[in-house]
C-alpha cells in the first residue's frame, strides 16, 4: 500500500515535467526548470529503465539544446510528412477530435477554480498537455491540504488518462523522428504504471481499433536496456553454439 501523502510531491514533479514536454506553446520559457527536474528524477528513479531514459534525454538536451526538442515535437505532432501522433483523449476514445472526453474534462475543470489560459494553451481541454498540467495543478492544491480535490484527481486519472495513455505512449515511442521523445515515452510509461498503483487500478486490456494496425502494445525500453538485452541474447546464442559444437 502506497503512502499517498508522502509521494504527492514526487508525483507533482513528474506531471510538471511531462506537461512541459507535451504542451503546445511558443513560450520561450517552455523548458524552464527541466534540467533540475531531470536531476531529481535520475537521483530517485522509478526503475532502472526510466533512469537510463532520463540520462539519454538529458544528454540530447545538453548537446543539442531546446531547439532540437522543439523540432522533434513539431515532427511528431504536426509534420504531415510523417504519421502525426494524435494527442487528445477524444481521438483515442472515439476516433475524432472535440468529443465527449473534452466535455468530461471541461466538467472536471468547472468543479475547480482552475481555468484554461487560452494564451498559453492553444489546444483542446482534453489534449495531453492540458490534462497533464491540470493534474499537476490539482496535486499542488492537494499539497496545500485542499483535500476536497482528492476525488476529482482520482476521476481525472481513471476516467480520462488511464483508458488512452498506453496507446499514446506507444505512438510517441514508435514515431520515426522520436529520439528525446522516445526517452520521454519510456519515463511516462513507468510513471503511469506507478500511478495505477497509486489509484489501485489495473492496466486496461488492449482494445484493437480499426484505425490502429497493431496486434498488441509495444514494450518500451531505453537504449541502454535494449543494448543490455542484445548483449545477453548474443551470449546465450554463443553458449548454445558452443554446446552444439561440443556435442557434435
Amino acid at each position: 500500500m502506497i503512502n499517498k501523502a508522502s509521494v504527492n510531491q514526487a508525483r507533482s514533479l513528474y506531471y510538471g515535467f511531462l506537461s512541459k514536454m507535451f504542451v503546445f506553446t511558443t513560450d520561450t520559457r517552455r523548458f524552464e526548470g527541466i534540467l533540475e527536474a531531470i536531476d531529481v528524477m535520475i537521483a530517485n528513479p522509478l526503475d532502472e529503465n526510466s533512469a537510463e531514459a532520463l540520462k539519454e534525454f538529458k544528454q540530447i538536451y545538453l548537446e543539442e539544446g531546446e531547439e532540437a526538442l522543439i523540432q522533434e515535437y513539431d515532427d511528431i505532432f504536426h509534420n504531415p510528412m510523417y504519421r502525426v501522433v494524435r494527442n487528445t483523449a477524444s481521438y483515442y476514445d472515439e476516433g475524432l477530435e472535440s468529443g465527449r472526453k473534452q466535455l468530461e474534462v471541461k466538467n472536471f475543470l468547472a468543479k475547480t477554480r482552475i481555468r484554461r489560459d487560452e494564451k498559453h494553451f492553444k489546444e483542446n481541454e482534453d489534449s495531453i498537455g492540458f490534462i497533464l498540467t491540470f493534474m499537476h495543478d490539482i496535486i499542488e492544491l492537494i499539497l496545500l491540504n485542499q483535500n476536497e480535490y482528492d476525488t476529482l484527481h482520482h476521476c481525472l486519472f481513471t476516467e480520462i488518462i488511464h483508458p488512452f495513455i498506453d496507446e499514446f505512449v506507444v505512438n510517441v515511442y514508435e514515431h520515426p523522428k522520436a529520439r528525446a521523445y522516445k526517452a520521454v515515452a519510456i519515463v511516462m510509461n513507468a510513471f503511469i504504471a506507478f500511478e495505477r498503483l497509486y489509484f489501485e487500478v489495473a492496466q486496461p486490456p488492449f482494445r484493437e481499433k480499426n484505425r490502429v494496425a497493431r496486434a498488441q502494445p509495444l514494450e518500451v525500453v531505453s537504449g541502454a536496456e535494449a543494448r543490455r538485452r542484445a548483449e545477453n541474447k548474443a551470449k546465450r546464442d554463443a553458449e548454445k553454439a558452443k554446446k552444439a559444437t561440443a556435442q557434435a
